[in-house]
């Protein structure tokens, strides 16, 4: 659905502001050396670059580089401060609104996103980043393995307090060890609302969710990286037994990454894996439900076995409907032609070799 004529409006006002802004951020630093390490570190122009290949274009050394990054973000924020480049400010005021409606803390790629969604581009994404760095009201998490880049409201915390709190959500997560909702996570935790559990997981890299469930990365259920995971989560999703073929549609209408596979790779998966048990044509459930492989013979010579008696053959019928999806008559064509069978009464049966 396309944005309301005053949405793509305030989309395209902020997208403004956001190119204005750092044009007015750049035009605050005199020096032409000073810019070309701005805009290169922080890709506000193209890719980012690292303080080496900022070095060697520049003919001065790493630390050289990095000492100057340091000094010119610090005129920069002072000048932001005291209210020499109003740009900053007006582009405060916009993520800070924003943040208050996302739990107060939002990975960039989020906050992109919810401020622009039709230019979410990773060159955007540098500018608000940063922007967001020379903004007094705001905190900014660098990218680094286990915390993705974001930016918080100040109020929420520095830098270290909130990525103990993400550390905090993972090991509750982690400690749990199973797949949790966010309201259920929330009830673990002491946060104001299940939006500020959401913006904490969000920005942890050790983290996947999947239909507003969230565990580990290595989890299956939340993480599923091949076609078997992938079918189990179907299943699981589903609750009760599925032909292969609707599996693999499932699966294509999923939001899960590489879900163009084939029908046949999948039907070849599920009889594979034990976990997923044939229990009609071409129609699977999950073992965990109390399925188990076998033929419908095997069905009914282990109900007979668990029974301290014989059954009719209608009691013998309702079980194995109960663990197989098969038609009627071909349990009692079983019954009638397997030599395992025996029958003692009227319509009523045993196994054979029971003394």
């Amino acid at each position: 659905m396309s944005p309301a004529p005053n949405e793509k409006t305030t989309e395209l006002a902020v997208s403004t502001d956001i190119n204005s802004a750092i044009e007015s951020i750049l035009g605050a630093i005199d020096q032409e050396r000073e810019r070309e390490i701005i805009t290169r570190r922080f890709g506000l122009y193209d890719r980012k670059e690292t303080l080496e290949q900022i070095g060697e274009l520049l003919g001065i050394t790493r630390e050289r580089v990095r000492q100057l990054e340091k000094a010119i973000l610090i005129r920069l924020k002072i000048a932001g401060e005291d209210g020499k480049i109003p740009a900053i400010n007006t582009i405060e005021k916009q993520i800070v609104r924003e943040l208050s409606e996302m739990g107060r803390l939002a990975t960039v790629v989020d906050l992109t996103n919810a401020l622009i969604p039709e230019d979410s581009t990773p060159l955007t994404r540098a500018r608000i980043a940063f922007a967001a760095s020379l903004a007094p009201k705001l905190t900014v998490v660098d990218e680094n393995d286990n915390y993705k880049a974001a930016v918080a409201i100040a109020d929420y915390g520095n830098e270290k307090k909130i990525r103990e709190q993400v550390d905090k959500v993972v090991a509750t997560i982690k400690k749990g060890g199973v797949p949790v909702t966010i309201e259920q996570l929330h009830d673990q935790l002491d946060y104001e609302h299940p939006s500020n559990v959401r913006a904490l997981a969000s920005v942890s890299k050790h983290l996947s969710t999947l239909n507003d469930l969230w565990g580990l990365n290595k989890w299956p259920t939340v993480n599923p990286k091949n076609i078997r995971d992938k079918i189990y989560v179907i299943l699981a999703e589903n609750g009760k037994p599925m032909h292969f073929s609707e599996i693999a549609d499932n699966i294509k209408d999923s939001n899960f990454s590489r879900k163009n596979v084939t029908t046949q790779a999948i039907h070849n998966e599920l009889i594979k894996d034990k976990r997923f048990v044939l229990i009609g044509r071409g129609i699977y459930a999950l073992d965990s439900w109390g399925y188990s492989k076998g033929t419908v013979a095997d069905t009914i010579a282990g109900i007979l076995k668990k029974s301290s008696e014989p059954l009719h053959r209608d009691e013998i019928v309702k079980r194995v409907l109960k663990s197989r999806q098969v038609k009627e008559t071909t349990i009692l064509l079983n019954l009638q032609s397997k030599p395992q069978f025996k029958r003692v009464a009227k319509a009523t049966y045993t196994l054979a070799d029971n003394k």
